[in-house]
């Protein structure tokens, strides 16, 4: 049975993890989690959501199927689950992390591949892998400093201080944070606001922040237009721009307007 399935429902596609109650990335994590995106990137979906089912979100990686493996077969292992996670970062459409429970190692670390993050109040973050002696090895530490800074990257990934969910919203490493009970009702309005917005945008927005991360300021500036002009004639823009232009005939702030993805 696969630890994990694609599942989708209208405009919304879901990666669930499905081996709960620790859902652990064990051998066959990295395989059914690049299928599953596959699954999703060759659907029309206009929003991905990652969650979990059982209590926690992750607990990270199965480490009792390690021992007494050779290099060369780590290496290939954490290869794989890199780019299973990056291939979540090179969707076209919003994602969105649904964290419960504990998000500890590699769960961490899928969960910061999404755009959002929206824990419970007592979601616990941490980056254990100090515990073994080993740093984050799928992204955790560069993408901690990217949303808090060199310093609490440190901090966290050297020290292995875990973060509530509180704190994660807080610090900006979770977008949005719900009293366990609201989890499920918060991550759903998110979900349903970004499937009815301009996906084509969002799909730029995407583009320019992942130049951004790589080339910085400068970097994005240069391709800003590039990235951003064919959005003007797109059938979104079209209505946003008319439907802008009326409420300032009506001296009137614009409300909010479905889009349609085109």
């Amino acid at each position: 049975m696969k630890s994990i399935r694609f599942e989708r429902e209208g405009k919304v596609g879901n990666i669930v993890l499905a081996n709960p109650p620790y859902n652990r990335l064990d051998l066959r994590f990295a395989q059914c989690l690049r299928e599953a995106v596959h699954e999703a990137s060759e659907s029309d979906i206009r929003v991905l959501v990652v969650r979990a089912e059982g209590p926690h979100f992750s607990l990270g990686g199965e480490v009792r199927e390690w021992p007494g493996q050779d290099l060369n077969w780590f290496r290939t292992f954490v290869a794989e689950v890199n780019t299973s996670y990056r291939a979540i970062e090179a969707l076209r459409v919003p994602t969105v992390a649904v964290v419960q429970g504990l998000a500890f190692g590699g769960g961490l670390e899928l969960a910061l591949s999404c755009d959002f993050i929206v824990a419970a109040t007592d979601t616990v973050f941490r980056c254990v892998e100090v515990t073994t002696a080993m740093l984050p090895i799928a992204g955790a530490l560069q993408r901690l400093a990217e949303r808090v800074g060199r310093s609490r990257a440190s901090r966290f990934a050297m020290l292995g201080e875990p973060i509530s969910g509180s704190l994660a919203g807080e610090l900006g490493i979770a977008t949005h944070v719900a009293e366990p009970g609201e989890l499920d009702r918060v991550a759903r309005e998110l979900v349903t606001r970004l499937s009815d917005g301009p996906t084509l945008s969002y799909a730029a927005t995407r583009t320019l922040l992942k130049t951004w991360s790589s080339g910085g300021v400068a970097g994005a500036d240069i391709a800003l237009l590039d990235v951003c002009m064919g959005l003007y004639l797109t059938e979104d823009a079209t209505r946003g721009f008319a439907h802008t232009a009326e409420a300032f005939d009506r001296d009137e702030e614009p409300g909010d307007l479905v889009f349609y993805g085109k």
